[in-house]
């Protein structure tokens, strides 16, 4: 089969490689038809993350179309339209049987090459995954809307574990992908106040368009005193952080009220600085969102109704002979330039 190989930190070949092969009773293939690629892959071809060690096929955003089943599925069959969770998550340990499947001790992470493991991805013809991380689309729902359910996820997720109550004000800090869906999902969960808080003009435009009611500039030095304006004059009641830098972090810390909380999405750095006396004196408190945990029902659901339109996040649609190229430009941070699928 043909797959977008990471043969070293920054160079991406398309290979022939050897079609998965089921590995147990519980495993499906599946043909991938639309791959999506992650913020996370992009900055990890660079060796920066320590998680995308060459070799390795990356790509764990997709949705595909099952070729084959092992003896031991009971809930899919060849012909079924899928997608499935990034995270392949044992289902036996503690963690798991509580339902915290995003804290899974043996969670594999399509497309990741670590110290602890390698576990090839989705762009490829082909990916092999466990039944139990599965999820049927909905029939409304096209092929390159479904790789976005990964990313619509982890905006439900990081929502769903936020004690955000119904009149409620957000702050958004980073209105990339995640947080343009965020910002799409916190719409249908509170009356109050959505702020946007992004240094990029266009993101900030777009963060408006998909439901914000304002949209700030982190770097204007009034941007607080406006926030606070917005919000009775004590600052956002919950505030989200999707980028995973020190910067915008203070900025979400700063932008909630004394007794507000933080939650934290974003991971592009390992250690961030921390405003330490200001979150104690404060009370602010900090959640950190992994993943998915059970909210891949809840994202195609939403874009199957249309409450919320990922499509409309799809900056290109290429096929997969091209996916170096595209890599490239995501890279280069290329204006304009948010999501790109991948088709194989």
């Amino acid at each position: 089969m043909k797959a977008l190989v990471l043969e070293d930190y920054g160079k991406f070949a398309l290979r022939d490689i050897n079609r998965p092969a089921l590995r147990g009773g519980d495993d499906v293939i599946v043909r991938v038809r639309a791959a999506a690629i992650c913020g996370s892959d992009v900055h990890g071809m660079d060796g920066s993350t320590g998680r995308r060690r060459p070799p390795i096929v990356m790509g764990h955003e997709a949705a595909g179309e099952i070729v084959e089943a092992g003896a031991g599925v009971r809930g899919y069959r060849p012909g079924d339209r899928v997608t499935f969770d990034s995270t392949e998550y044992c289902g036996t340990c503690w963690h798991c049987r509580r339902g915290e499947v995003n804290l899974c001790d043996d969670r594999r992470v399509l497309g990741v090459s670590c110290a602890e493991y390698r576990r090839d991805g989705a762009f490829a013809e082909y990916v092999v995954v466990p039944e139990r991380i599965l999820y049927r689309l909905p029939e409304a729902l096209d092929y390159v809307s479904a790789s976005l359910a990964e990313p619509l996820g982890v905006a439900a997720h990081a929502a769903a574990i936020t004690p955000l109550g119904l009149d409620e004000s957000v702050a958004v800090v980073g209105t990339g992908l995640i947080g343009l869906l965020l910002v799409q999902v916190l719409r249908g969960a509170t009356s109050g106040p959505i702020i946007a808080l992004d240094t990029d003009e266009s993101r900030r435009a777009a963060a408006l368009r998909f439901g914000a009611d304002a949209a700030l500039d982190p770097a204007d030095p009034k941007a607080l005193d406006e926030l606070k304006r917005l919000t009775s004059g004590r600052g956002a009641d919950r505030a989200f952080e999707a980028v995973g830098a020190t910067a915008p972090i203070k900025t979400a810390i700063a932008a909630v009220r004394k007794g507000g909380t933080v939650t934290l999405i974003g991971n592009a750095s390992p250690a961030v600085e921390l405003p330490l006396q200001d979150v104690v004196t404060r009370q602010i408190g900090l959640l950190g969102s992994c993943a998915i945990s059970g909210e891949y029902p809840v994202a195609l659901d939403l874009m199957a109704r249309g409450k919320v339109d990922a499509r409309a996040l799809v900056s290109a649609v290429a096929p997969l002979a091209e996916g170096a190229a595209w890599f490239d430009r995501l890279y280069r941070r290329e204006p304009g330039l948010l999501k790109v699928v991948l088709e194989p």
